[in-house]
């Protein structure tokens, strides 16, 4: 008997509501747009004096604008007409607002306010429709391991010197061990308890006074992923300060990084804001400038000293021992000194830091201390006509001022320029990178090309979605009137649950949505061809409807069930591109199996089912 619970109508009721609600958004456009933060809290504001700020300097600049206003979250929110009057506002307001405040480029939704109150919001458009940048970046492994090593071997030195064991040096083996050597009479077995302590991972190795650390390969696959980690949260914050809206920064492989910037096109400002690696090393000074150019002249450099070169290249001996380095910076701010007006940096390093620097500067009095500016570049050559991608390390002493008293987590830092203290607050303030990247992979997706792929995937998504309702309309009769419907509610149900989500839809996922618009109609193949077999068996139409649906379901969840596992082998192991054509391929399945087995049944049964006992045939 041809029956269908009424809750199970409700169900389809409520289903199709909600899909047209949040789906609903997508219908309206988007306008250009450049929203305006406040870089920090102490202090700075977005009100209504800024607004008309801004205000006058779109006016004077001749940029029409849609509207200036602030929104719920704080934030100053500028409409404008197109793409060219949003990069134009951008590039105004950056340089006009300084540090204080962040404008980044978005996209503001058009729709109603009672869609904005159900949190309804449009799909995010990938860097394909959007326009932007995508970069792929390199993690020097190599880079990480030897400066997590270097610390290592600081750390020794200090846990031997903090339980007052003797030692005579600790040095590198290499990748593979610190090797410490023990002084005489040193009790070793307190050493080993100390450092099995501190360094769990590494095996122990006695022979007499000379204690090895081995570093397992475990050890250095840990590091280097710890490198990319670090090295990723520290771009998320970079990029942030930088001002993009929904950037993509995801993890390609074991050692690059994805970084895909939607709506921005100056490639030159965001790869030298991504890829910068600036940062401050704090060391002992050993000796004056005249020790510095005798063991220069004579070769003959201490073994626990290394020469730097100030801005002037006068060379200066600074210990191998570093104190503080850009891991231990928690805050930065840019400052002017009030006593000689040299610009500077405000710097705040974490409990660790600290402490390092009140027990320097505790038995330092009086001494000096320099402070060494790091900066990595990368640099691109032509090697045998193939491009090599390089890192250029630049080092100086901006400082070796005398420590004229005690301090800890909060002091300044002087000898910088004044862009220079900008960049170095910016970069410390958003954490230092674990290892230097390079750049191997550069593109450019222009807004006008981005605009150009979304009027062409809708199209090819409307042209399939027509010629399947044409075919079924025409081969199918009243049934195929049926699977018309119900490809109408999955296509709103798909485009409502990625909205919902927040799944990026993206050219390949237009490629996914087409796709499963096919599926869907090869599920409704299977119906209405079954129907067809039972009515040639010379079953009457009610229950030949039934038995069709009933024999039908269980291919219809096999086969798609194939299709779902090969969607999600494709999410979990492909990356960018593949992953937004999986994402829009499974969730097209989930709902095609939804409106395919359950909704096409309930229009059917509306129709055909009931009390009509003297039914003869049906259009099929």
């Amino acid at each position: 008997m041809l029956t269908f619970a009424r809750w199970k109508y409700f169900v389809i009721l409520l289903v199709l509501a909600v899909s047209v609600i949040y789906a609903l958004p997508n219908a309206y456009p988007q306008d250009p747009s450049v929203q305006i933060s406040a870089s920090r809290s102490d202090g700075i504001q977005v009100n209504a004096s800024l607004a008309k700020k801004v205000e006058s300097l779109l006016s004077q600049a001749k940029i029409p604008s849609k509207s200036i206003k602030i929104e719920d979250q704080g934030n100053l929110l500028v409409r404008l007409e197109d793409t060219d009057q949003q990069t134009r506002a951008a590039d105004l307001l950056r340089p006009q607002l300084g540090n204080d405040y962040v404008v980044a480029l978005s996209l503001a939704p058009t729709a109603p306010a009672w869609l904005e109150f159900l949190r309804a919001k449009p799909m995010p458009r990938g860097l394909d429709l959007q326009g932007g940048v995508h970069f792929v970046m390199q993690v020097d492994q190599a880079s990480a391991i030897d400066k997590r090593l270097d610390a290592y071997v600081e750390d020794v030195r200090s846990t031997l010197r903090d339980n007052r064991v003797p030692y005579t040096s600790v040095v590198r083996r290499g990748n593979e061990a610190l090797v410490a050597t023990l002084g005489t009479g040193a009790d070793t077995a307190k050493a080993q308890t100390q450092l099995r302590t501190a360094f769990p991972t590494l095996t122990q190795n006695l022979q007499d006074q000379t204690l090895t650390l081995e570093v397992p390969q475990a050890e250095l696959q840990r590091i280097s992923l710890e490198a990319i980690e670090q090295n990723l949260n520290t771009l998320r914050n970079r990029i942030n300060a930088f001002g993009v809206a929904e950037p993509v920064i995801q993890r390609q492989g074991t050692d690059r990084i994805v970084i895909q910037l939607p709506g921005l096109q100056d490639t030159v400002e965001a790869k030298r804001q991504i890829g910068a690696t600036a940062t401050l090393e704090f060391r002992a000074v050993i000796g004056n400038e005249a020790t510095a150019d005798a063991a220069v002249r004579d070769r003959s450099v201490p073994p626990d000293a290394r020469v730097y070169y100030t801005e002037t290249k006068q060379p200066l001996l600074l210990s191998k021992r570093l104190l503080v380095s850009g891991e231990q910076l928690v805050n930065a701010q840019p400052m002017t000194d009030p006593q000689d007006g040299r610009q500077g940096v405000q710097i705040t390093l974490n409990s660790v830091g600290g402490q390092r620097m009140l027990d320097h500067t505790l038995e330092n009095v009086g001494k000096r201390l320099g402070i060494v500016y790091v900066e990595q570049t990368p640099i691109t050559s032509i090697v045998d006509g193939k491009e090599v991608q390089t890192i250029r390390t630049d080092e100086r002493v901006i400082n070796s001022a005398t420590i004229q008293g005690v301090f800890g987590k909060s002091f300044q830092t002087t000898g910088l320029s004044a862009e220079e203290s900008k960049a170095l607050a910016s970069q410390l303030k958003s954490g230092a990178l674990a290892a230097p990247m390079i750049f191997v992979e550069e593109r450019v997706v222009g807004p006008s090309l981005g605009a150009e792929n979304v009027k062409r995937g809708t199209m090819a998504v409307a042209y399939s979605f027509i010629f399947a309702l044409s075919f079924f309309l025409i081969y199918y009769r009243m049934f195929g009137l049926i699977t018309c419907m119900a490809l109408v509610l999955n296509l709103l149900m798909v485009v409502a649950l990625m909205s919902i989500v927040g799944a990026t839809m993206s050219l390949p996922g237009f490629a996914g949505l087409a796709l499963s618009v096919g599926m869907s109609v090869d599920a409704n193949v299977l119906i209405n061809e079954r129907i067809r077999e039972e009515l040639r068996a010379g079953i009457p139409p009610q229950t030949a409807i039934a038995t069709g649906y009933d024999k039908a379901s269980g291919t219809i969840f096999d086969s798609n069930m194939t299709a779902l596992l090969a969607g999600v082998a494709l999410y979990a192991f492909g990356t960018g591109p593949l992953q937004g054509f999986a994402i829009t391929m499974i969730v097209g399945i989930l709902t095609s199996v939804f409106t395919a087995v359950t909704v096409s049944r309930g229009i059917a049964t509306l129709i055909y089912g009931g009390n009509r006992r003297k039914l003869k045939s049906i259009a099929i």
